[in-house]
């Protein structure tokens, strides 16, 4: 079932007779998935005023149609949204409604936050068919209790998002990245180093073949500027400049092009920073680093219990890929808290049963 419109959206809920299962453009099918299919055809971008870096968007609209409006601006979506189509061997378009259901936030997050972060405002219809307006349109416009940041990450479990507004930033004129060549290991001290320093870093990873990465946005000569300083700091790690292949670099690493088409079991760890170390000698297998460390992809055998394997780790460990479990067991508190939101947003259990564990 496709519905284009809140209003059928909201009678589809209200008429259903079993469960649903939440599709945007169906990039991420991640954790369990059962009931009839629905699929969240709302689209087109309902408000843009550049001159106040805000936009507003039915939920369907395609990521690929947000990201051409606003770059013809000069502006971008500050959370540098990942599509993870070609990691999880699926197709389609990521739609937009898809990327806040699932919080998708790419390298950028160091610096400008989370997906959840740039979200000022959104409509969606409850499981009872009820449709619910949060925030606003206009940043100043932002009140209320902070469902946006609730159904941010939620899975579809807790409502169908309809529309969505984002505040925006300007795009960035140029950028560098300082690479060390140094193992993954070594990568989150050295991270460490240049998210500390004054450059304004936004983004440090680390990806194999290439190794640790920095960026460096800006204007032209401040990212010229601020990259060779950073370098020079990172110089006993063998660091060096790459400006015609940045871009390429942060692509790969925000789509996790490594893993493209690998068999395998793909697992992401959020964690504490210092804490990576000990567990990618704990994991095994490939890797690649986000967030200084504290986002981890996995690439292992298929079958592989990798929560067993890192563990101890504060933190979570989400299955992308596998037959594990997609989602951390929540200690009992946080699993009693988010029973009882799921009874208070979907009273009959339509929305996604099951999804998030």
């Amino acid at each position: 079932m496709k519905v284009a419109s809140e209003e059928e959206l909201a009678e589809a809920v209200r008429a259903a007779q079993g469960p649903f299962e939440i599709v945007g453009g169906g990039t991420r099918p991640v954790g369990a998935r059962q009931g009839l299919p629905l699929q969240v055809g709302i689209t087109g971008i309902r408000l843009y005023e550049p001159g106040a870096l805000t936009l507003v968007a039915g939920a369907g609209t395609t990521l690929t149609e947000i990201e051409a409006a606003v770059a013809a601006e000069g502006q971008r979506l500050p959370f540098e949204p990942a599509r993870w189509g070609a990691l999880l061997g699926t197709v389609g378009e990521s739609t937009i409604g898809g990327v806040v259901a699932a919080n998708v936030s790419g390298p950028r997050r160091v610096q400008a936050g989370a997906c959840r972060d740039s979200l000022i405002g959104l409509r969606f219809v409850d499981g009872a068919g009820t449709v619910v307006k949060n925030g606003g349109r206009v940043m100043k416009n932002v009140t209320g209790y902070d469902l946006v940041k609730l159904l941010a990450g939620s899975w579809g479990t807790l409502g169908v998002i309809s529309e969505v507004a984002f505040k925006l930033l300007p795009a960035a004129p140029a950028q560098a990245t300082v690479v060390l060549d140094i193992p993954a290991t070594a990568a989150p001290a050295a991270l460490a180093v240049a998210l500390g320093s004054p450059f304004d870093v936004s983004g440090a990873g680390w990806l194999p073949g290439v190794g640790a990465v920095i960026r460096i946005e800006g204007l032209a000569e401040s990212v010229a500027y601020r990259a060779a300083r950073l370098a020079d700091l990172l110089a006993p790690h063998g660091a060096r400049i790459e400006r015609d292949g940045s871009a390429q670099i942060w692509a790969d690493l925000a789509a996790v092009g490594p893993f493209q088409g690998r068999a395998g079991d793909i697992w992401r760890f959020s964690v504490k920073p210092s804490d990576a170390p000990g567990i990618l000698a704990r994991l095994g297998g490939e890797v690649v680093l986000d967030w200084g460390g504290g986002l981890i992809w996995a690439l292992l055998p298929e079958g592989t219990d990798a929560r067993a394997l890192a563990a101890p780790y504060s933190g979570h460990a989400t299955c992308l890929r596998g037959t594990a479990p997609a989602f951390e067991p929540e200690p009992a508190p946080v699993a009693a808290l988010s029973r009882e939101l799921r009874a208070r947003f979907d009273p009959r259990g339509i929305l996604n049963p099951g999804r998030m564990g």
